[in-house]
């Protein structure tokens, strides 16, 4: 097998929205993404518009952002500035070897030489369309395999031997059970839409979508006395469109519950740097905010929570 080239790919098209990565160079053949035009996502104002992966690495470089959450494990990573959507990467060291949990468009000399001073990379694991960017390329750069929903094969521009659609059951053991790392298909966002955890803590993207309640504080008042948090505050929404506002039904959040509820957390880290909420009752602030969307979307189905 031919050793990975990092330029092999400068001429690559980048969309500027998405930042998904298309295995082709000639912009007469790529009029649209077929990411943004889905009613997930968007184009914005100006309309739709290419880059070069040269363009890309040229302009952008990523930074990394230690410590998420506060575990050392945890290691985020984003390109500046803001590209496309702006997610971050999480490198994930697991007793068993390293994980990417989601990815990044930008993959340049910098992030390959720091990577591989960590040991590489032993998987990478994606949780939904709008952040596999240029996953292939990373996957094929550290030689490891990455994890996609099956539901979801429709919506990849690319292909690899190094894909991994996982199907069936909805919890799949990422680089055997000695790292304590599961992928779990929630759905919703999108049908295979995936969360991973990792010991007790839940890497959620935007399966769930951290609301700025669910990051808010109210340990103490502004007299700086302490204080409870005030009931009715949600602490995650569930959305079907993000960007667009258009949330999921009521059943479709129960059938979420219906498969988290039987796994622990004690911290979610969300799409992107800084989003991280730490509390041990965090699993009950899920529940509770799925209750309080499903309560104000009047679903018919709301006396289910009843048997939770």
């Amino acid at each position: 097998m031919a050793a990975y080239d990092l330029h092999a790919t400068d001429e690559n098209l980048v969309c500027t929205a998405c930042g998904t990565q298309f295995p082709i160079t000639d912009r007469a053949r790529l009029p649209s993404c077929r990411i943004c035009d889905d009613p997930r996502q968007f184009t914005p104002p100006t309309g739709q518009a290419f880059v070069t992966m040269a363009d890309v690495r040229r302009d952008y470089r990523n930074i990394w952002h230690p410590a998420t959450g506060g575990d050392e494990r945890l290691t985020s990573i984003a390109s500046e500035p803001k590209l496309a959507i702006g997610q971050r990467a999480i490198l994930v060291r697991t007793p068993s070897g390293n994980i990417l949990w989601d990815c990044l468009t930008l993959l340049d000399e910098e992030t390959l030489t720091r990577i591989r001073e960590l040991g590489g990379l032993q998987a990478i694991v994606i949780s939904h369309p709008h952040y596999y960017s240029s996953h292939t390329e990373w996957a094929e750069a550290f030689g490891c395999p990455v994890y996609l929903r099956s539901e979801d094969r429709e919506w990849t521009v690319q292909q690899s031997p190094r894909q991994v659609f996982w199907e069936g059951n909805d919890v799949q053991t990422v680089l055997g059970k000695d790292s304590n790392a599961l992928a779990i298909r929630l759905g919703g966002h999108f049908p295979g839409s995936q969360v991973l955890l990792f010991d007790d803590h839940l890497l959620i993207a935007d399966t769930l979508v951290t609301t700025p309640a669910g990051l808010g504080s109210w340990a103490t008042d502004a007299l700086g006395q302490p204080r409870e948090r005030p009931p009715g505050m949600n602490s995650f929404a569930f959305m079907w469109s993000i960007p667009n506002m258009i949330p999921l039904s009521g059943d479709e959040v129960f059938a979420m519950w219906a498969i988290l509820k039987h796994h622990n957390f004690t911290s979610t880290h969300g799409a992107f740097v800084g989003v991280d909420v730490v509390d041990p009752k965090i699993k009950q602030r899920v529940l509770e905010s799925m209750q309080i969307q499903t309560q104000y979307a009047g679903w018919t189905g709301q006396d289910a929570w009843k048997t939770v």
